[in-house]
């Protein structure tokens, strides 16, 4: 694997430094308000455990086996933080990623079949049009600067609706993606009312017009599910078509029109977003460290031989997935995870009760000292070998039973659209122009990713 050697202390890929002294409540919140990640301390990147009082009590955890208890062996007791679920059930209402217990068993065997391999491998023509247009759209910009960011978030919209909706027209791709912008811009803001620990019946006031424009929203979407149930399936079923179809094998329940929308914004959202900012850091990194881009460029160009990426390439890219397994690991989409404990416990060493909060700082467990070498270095040699990774040390996509359904869609979109772009650009760094880690519900490059694309 080739290395930056120039990566020292002073030149590392861009990160956020982490707070070193606690702070107040009102401070807490205004530094949460512009950074979900200025809440974590830096000795959470050294320490297994830390707990204290902002409000409520907090802990967070990064001890692998500690997580393991979380995630796997006592998921009934650690549901999805109060706070999380109030800022994303206007969106998403009680869908899988916020639904618990039987509520969430059904939705999940329901929808596991979706994302089969077998379904997942057949979308990868819809990826690898979505990334020609992509590469393009970059080659028709000339040697300018392009925002990267905005083209990883175009081509996987592009995926995802299609996947969805199979492009039909029948769902406005443009109301969908701004009224989500508009809602995780807004009311996916921490209100002070949720570090209080207010009831969930008080209003937080950002969420009520943000609310109004979803409600708007879904009604269109539901317009368009139940016009594609009486029209039927196509040719080649899309994600709505297979949820249609779709029935809880133990209950024989099907989703009704809500539940096939709330489920399918989801996916949506999930499933264009986050791949997107994943790609969008790894062509950052790419750019950063020039040799590991040239090594990678010289396994496409042997695999692919000058056309785009398809499904069946993805086994044959090795170091491409390795990449993006590091820049999941260094800008991890979702940088905090948070769950309410509902007994008694210890974590770790931590005392635990009923209510506390429960975070897992995905971000600072990537980058901790304990659990990887050199951590806030470029490496994606780390994960050549994903046996040896200690389990629960790596958690982009959560583990155990509510591990991300789509992990396997998001991942084959990846490196199919990343292998397409480095098979055809070479990626520079725009001086000046380094994008700032910042999460508000999911960590986003603040300022874009700019770099200039020479064709080959």
């Amino acid at each position: 694997m080739a290395r930056d050697e120039t990566q020292t202390p002073d030149r590392l890929p861009v990160r956020i430094p982490l707070v070193k002294e606690p702070t107040g409540v009102l401070k807490s919140w205004q530094l949460m308000r512009q950074n979900v990640l200025n809440i974590i301390p830096e000795a959470a990147t050294r320490e297994p455990v830390i707990s204290g009082r902002t409000g409520k009590r907090w802990h967070m955890i990064m001890d692998p086996e500690a997580i393991q208890k979380i995630l796997l062996e006592r998921v009934e007791d650690y549901p999805k933080s109060t706070v999380t679920k109030n800022l994303l059930r206007p969106a998403i209402g009680e869908s899988l990623f916020i639904a618990e217990g039987a509520h969430w068993r059904w939705q999940r065997r329901t929808s596991a079949p979706v994302f089969s391999h077998r379904n997942v491998s057949a979308l990868g023509p819809v990826m690898t049009a979505a990334a020609q247009r992509c590469a393009d759209r970059v080659a028709a910009a000339g040697p300018r600067a392009v925002n990267m960011l905005d083209e990883m978030v175009s081509a996987t919209f592009d995926v995802i609706a299609e996947v969805t909706f199979s492009g039909d027209g029948s769902f406005d791709r443009a109301s969908v993606h701004d009224a989500i912008e508009a809602y995780i811009g807004d009311a996916g803001r921490i209100s002070l009312l949720d570090v209080l620990g207010a009831p969930d019946w008080i209003p937080r006031p950002g969420r009520l017009g943000a609310s109004a424009e979803m409600s708007d929203m879904k009604k269109n979407a539901d317009a368009a599910i139940e016009a594609r149930a009486k029209r039927g399936p196509g040719d080649v079923p899309d994600l709505l078509d297979l949820l249609l179809q779709g029935e809880d094998p133990k209950s024989g329940r099907k989703m009704t029109t809500a539940e096939l929308r709330d489920n399918l914004l989801t996916f949506i959202v999930a499933g264009h977003e986050t791949t997107a900012l994943t790609l969008a850091w790894a062509l950052y990194l790419c750019a950063f460290d020039e040799g590991v881009q040239q090594a990678a460029r010289t396994e496409v160009s042997r695999v692919l031989e000058g056309r785009a990426a398809t499904a069946e390439d993805v086994p044959n890219l090795p170091m491409i997935r390795q990449i993006i397994d590091e820049a999941l690991r260094l800008y991890p989409p979702a940088g905090v995870v948070s769950r309410t404990a509902q007994k008694s416990d210890d974590l770790g060493g931590a005392d635990i009760r009923p209510e506390d909060t429960v975070m897992i700082p995905i971000y600072a467990l990537g980058r901790h000292h304990l659990l990887w070498d050199a951590p806030d270095r470029f490496d994606p040699g780390r994960f050549a070998d994903r046996k040896a990774l200690r389990r629960y040390s790596y958690l982009p996509f959560g583990d155990g039973p509510r591990i991300c359904i789509g992990a396997s869609f998001a991942l084959q979109e990846a490196v199919i659209i990343l292998a397409t772009l480095l098979g055809r650009f070479r990626f520079r760094a725009v001086q000046g122009r380094d994008p700032k880690p910042v999460m508000i519900l999911t960590l986003r490059p603040e300022g874009g990713v700019w770099l200039q694309a020479e064709a080959l």
